[in-house]
């Protein structure tokens, strides 16, 4: 692996697992030193990061983790909505057998460990819902979607939501999934891109129903605070 890229997934990682919170301040020699780099591929990892929204330069300060508003965060899902809709539909068109059968399997694993709420199958559904979309962007095969949808904050928003879910929402985000699936099979890709799109606007009802606390550690801004 590149230097540069072992600098970037040190630093991605630690955005989206928690381990660096909103509004830290992230130096080169700690990175350079976790990642086992030198100082210059930190700097463009930085950069990267930079452009791609999670982080943010701020005088005297140097590279800060950026933090997000209640409409940062609705403006993410519509994002969301819009492209990972498109996805689907070119998945229905590009999707190989093996990558369908992949699909399946992990859709009908989340339905199945979706009966039960606790904490360690929300973790585990959260794990298979990643792997869900991540296998249905590679079979739409679009660089050009990859690099969008790779600038859109959307793990820490997922984990936090699932977090949430009543156990009638579980079951029904999983039940997407295998309707996904049952479009990509039948090459019906207006099915596709109508059931994702329901499926992430879910996700977004899901977050406004918890009225700004999925926010925690995120900027609330007062509008948000007043519901």
């Amino acid at each position: 692996m590149k230097a540069v890229e072992k600098a970037y997934n040190t630093i991605r990682s630690g955005i989206l697992d928690g381990r660096f919170p909103p509004s830290s301040r992230i130096t080169e020699q700690d990175i350079a030193a976790q990642s086992g780099v030198s100082r210059t591929p930190v700097r463009e990892a930085l950069r990267r990061l930079q452009a791609e929204g999670l982080l943010q330069f701020v005088p005297n300060q140097g590279a800060v983790v950026a933090t997000w508003s209640a409409r940062d965060i609705e403006e993410i899902f519509e994002l969301r909505a819009m492209l990972e809709s498109y996805v689907a539909a070119l998945a229905a068109e590009r999707a190989t057998p093996e990558q369908i059968n992949q699909l399946r399997e992990l859709a009908q694993r989340q339905y199945d460990l979706s009966q039960d709420c606790s904490s360690a199958v929300l973790e585990a559904v959260s794990v298979l819902n990643s792997q869900f979309h991540k296998i249905l962007q590679q079979s739409a095969d679009s660089k050009r979607l990859d690099a969008m949808l790779g600038q859109l904050v959307e793990v820490p928003l997922v984990s936090k939501t699932f977090n949430s879910y009543t156990p009638e929402q579980l079951i029904r985000s999983a039940s997407h999934h295998l309707e996904i699936v049952i479009a990509l099979d039948e090459r019906d890709s207006a099915s596709a891109a109508a059931v994702m799109r329901t499926h992430v606007l879910a996700a977004r009802q899901a977050f406004r129903a918890l009225g700004g606390e999925i926010l925690t550690g995120l900027e609330k801004p007062a509008a948000a605070a007043q519901g």
